[in-house]
Parts: C-alpha cells; structure tokens; sequence
C-alpha cells in the first residue's frame, strides 16, 4: 500500500535530487533536501483537507489530480508563478524575468529577482490568506456540523455560523483590520485580498451549483438514496479547480520562504516539486485508508491550522515570520487532533463494550 501509493513520489524524489546535483552540486542537492522537508511540514494540512475533497472523485479524476495536477503545482505556481509576479511587478517580459532569475543576484539588492518578489509579498499573502481564512470560517460556521473538537470554542462559531453570510463578514472585517495595520501596503492588501475572497467565492459556490445539479440528476435517475455521491462531469472539474486553487494559496508561503534559503528558480521548482508530489500521495493514502473516518478530529484539526496559517499570512505582511513556525503550528494542530482522535476512539471502544457486558447480564 505505501510503495503502491508513494512510488511514484520516491521515484520523482530520486530523479529530482540527481537532477539537483548536476545543476547546482553538492549545494543545489543540500538546498533542495531542505526545500522537499520545507514543503512537506508546511503542507501537511493540506492533505488532510485535500483528502475530504478527493474522497468525492472518481478514480478517474483522482489520477488525474496526480497527474496534470502536479504539472500544474510544480511548473505552474512552484516555476511560472514567481515569474508572472515578478513580471507584473517590476513590468517585464517572461523572458527578462527569466533572465533575472538566472543571474543570481542577492535578494537583498533593489531590482534582483529576490527582491521583487519579496516586495510583491503583501499583495500575495493577502490573496492567499483571504482564500485560506474563507476555508477555515465556512468549516468552523457551518450549522449542519454535529461534531466538535474544541467543544465550547466551535459550538460558539457555530451559533455565529446561523447569521447570514456571516464568513464573508467576517472575512472582511479581518482584511479591512490588517489594511488599516499595515497602512503602506493597504491599497495592495485590499486589492488581492478581496480578489482572494472573490476567487474562494467563484471556484467554491461553482462547485456547489453543479453539485446540486448533478445530485438531483442523481436520484432521479433511481439510484440509491444511501449511495455515496461521486462527483462526475462539471461538478468534478471543479472540485479539481478548487484543489488546484487551494494548492496555490497553501504554495505562497512555501515559495516565498524558499527565497530566503535560495532565490535559483530551478532548485526552488526541483525542491518544493517533490515536496508537492508527496502531499499528493500523501492525500490518495488518506483517501484509501479511510483515515479521515477512522480519525475523527484529523479534520478540524486541519481547518484549525489552515486558520491559523490564513493569519499568519495576513501578519507577514508587515512582519517577518521564520518558516519553521509556521510549519509547526501546523504539525501542532494535525498532531493534537490525531490524539484527540485516537482517545475518543478509546472511549468508544469502552462506551461499547460496557454496552454490550449490559445487555449480555
């Protein structure tokens, strides 16, 4: 099962490091290491989220997430994408981004690549942390959830959850709050972040439409009322879209804080491109194992560090965050979840055993 689900990440792990040492030595192998674990610890929330959405794919649309989704997540937001921010920022050509990327220069100077991109920061932590703010808010607002992991806290958002598009307030208010902390950048930070909520909205309400759509098409076509509902056709393209949006804003701090070990385009693609296929595989293994089922909290715990993680974008903004922190919050979350997890399936277990030596006297 493990070799069956990560052979493929093993593989392209081997083929990336080679590559890293020819390209860039004993240096560009070392820098890559270090970018795969980068990756890896800063995205293992997304796996368990991606996880809850992937159960509802066909085989067909799973491979396809392994496929020309990685394509996707390595040469488009992990290669092209700094490119296209720097191009946009400092108002150049791809091939003269490209050119500049190349040249190596320190991030510390004005007009290097490094820089540019670390001065388009702003706009690109408020798109990513409205988008991921808008995941974490509808989960933890949402009336129809029975279970809870922080039992008073989440009864509490939830009640919250009943006022009338009260995520969307709420994401607003934190968007306006960090604009007016943060006042030098507040035209960029208002712009992407509400573009952000805009993207979330599009991408999620799309989904949810062709869902209703294909789930009434579903049960007048005589198929069971119990039968769990697969996503096909428009609904499956996008809840794809909407893994490939959610990679992206989960990708922001992972590519931005690769900046600030190497600002070489091709060693941070080599690197956080490996790390994204074992996110991947790891959220396939999640899927097939049942895991989210079987641990229970794995997914509030996940949400809990996708807000956290929304925030902590929102603060780099105006203030800079060591990556380690934000990948041990994370870590945190999903750990302190999995052991909850496991000791309510302990008090399961006894619950029914003292049930059942009741009935037996």
């Amino acid at each position: 099962m493990i070799f069956k689900t990560f052979g493929w990440a093993f593989g392209i792990t081997v083929l990336g490091l080679v590559a890293a040492a020819l390209y860039g030595g004993v240096t560009g192998l070392t820098v890559t290491a270090i970018l795969i674990v980068l990756e890896v610890s800063l995205s293992f929330d997304n796996a368990v989220v991606n996880a809850r959405v992937i159960e509802r794919m066909s085989a067909f649309w799973q491979k396809l997430f392994l496929t020309v989704g990685i394509v996707i997540a390595v040469f488009g937001m992990r290669l092209l994408f700094p490119l296209v921010v720097v191009g946009i920022t400092a108002h150049l050509s791809p091939l003269r981004a490209w050119n500049l990327a190349m040249e190596k220069g320190d991030p510390d100077v004005p007009g290097t690549y490094g820089h540019i991109l670390h001065d388009a920061h702003p706009s690109i932590a408020a798109f990513g942390g409205m988008f991921l703010l808008m995941i974490f808010l509808n989960f933890v607002f949402d009336d129809e959830k029975e279970l809870h992991w922080i039992d008073p806290v989440e009864r509490v958002l939830q009640k919250f959850g009943s006022l009338e598009e009260a995520s969307i307030l709420v994401a607003l208010a934190t968007l306006f709050g960090f604009a007016l902390g943060f006042r030098e950048h507040a035209e960029d930070v208002l712009l992407s972040g509400v573009v952000g909520l805009i993207t979330y909205l599009v991408v999620n309400g799309l989904g949810n439409f062709f869902d209703v759509e294909e789930e009434l098409d579903h049960a007048t076509s005589g198929a069971s009322a119990g039968q769990t509902a697969i996503a096909v056709g428009k609904s499956a393209f996008f809840l794809f879209l909407y893994l490939e949006v959610l990679d992206a804003s989960f990708s922001f701090d992972g590519v931005i804080g690769a900046f600030a070990i190497t600002s070489d385009p091709v060693i941070i693609a080599l690197g956080l491109g490996v790390g994204a296929m074992y996110v991947r595989s790891l959220t396939i293994y999640l899927v097939r194992k049942g895991t989210l089922d079987d641990y229970v909290f794995l997914e509030h715990g996940a949400h809990w560090a996708i807000g956290a993680l929304a925030i902590l974008l929102l603060v780099t903004i105006g203030h800079e965050i060591p990556e380690v922190v934000t990948g041990l919050v994370g870590v945190g979350f999903i750990a302190a979840a999995f052991f909850w997890s496991v000791r309510h399936n302990r008090r399961q277990e006894t619950g029914d055993l003292s049930s059942s030596q009741a009935i037996e006297s």
